[in-house]
């Protein structure tokens, strides 16, 4: 009879405590939130970004279902406390939807749960913002009538910089906690 394994266990059972963990973080993200129009600048992308670097691709996307499942259900996390399933098909509903991917793409650069390099974390990092911003600014015109030009101008251009700085801070930070050793997925 063969024991079981007990570091598989307990790498499953962090795993899943993470993916947990960060869903949190990325409704708490939704609280440190500055309305400047339809699209609210928010920390979520920050969490977003960090959960598919620290999970992968697989956890990072379900940490993100985990947390839109959490608020179409109710449960006010949504920016600026918002919850429901008709906030998801609402103007920035779209926003909602690419973070999934973002955190698919984002993770895939920790595939095998290796420290995540910089020049692949950036580059699939970028992939993950033009995802959000395809999928939200789709969104925000469809759900208010408006041009392509206007939805971007509304809800893509203010954004582009500070979520490049938040990609940049999160795959940082992914990096210090496994190097460190603070990780154990």
């Amino acid at each position: 009879m063969n024991a079981p394994d007990e570091f598989g266990t307990l790498e499953s059972l962090h795993k899943l405590v993470w993916t947990a963990m960060l869903a949190a973080t990325i409704s708490i993200g939704a609280y440190l939130h500055f309305p400047i129009g339809p699209v609210p600048f928010s920390m979520q992308p920050f969490f977003v970004f960090l959960a598919g670097y620290i999970l992968g691709p697989v956890h990072g996307a379900f940490c993100v279902a985990l947390y839109i499942g959490a608020g179409a259900i109710g449960l006010p996390v949504f920016a600026g406390g918002n919850a429901g399933f008709a906030y998801l098909l609402g103007p920035t509903g779209g926003y909602l939807a690419g973070f999934a991917a973002a955190a698919t793409l984002c993770g895939m650069t920790t595939r095998n749960g290796d420290t995540p390099q910089w020049l692949p974390g950036l580059a699939w990092g970028a992939l993950a913002l033009a995802a959000t911003y395809g999928i939200g600014a789709w969104r925000l015109a469809a759900a208010l009538d408006m041009p392509w030009a206007k939805a971007i101008a509304i809800g893509v251009a203010p954004f582009i910089l500070p979520d490049a700085v938040k990609i940049v801070a999160a795959l940082a930070c992914a990096r210090f906690m496994r190097q460190r050793g603070l990780l154990r997925l």
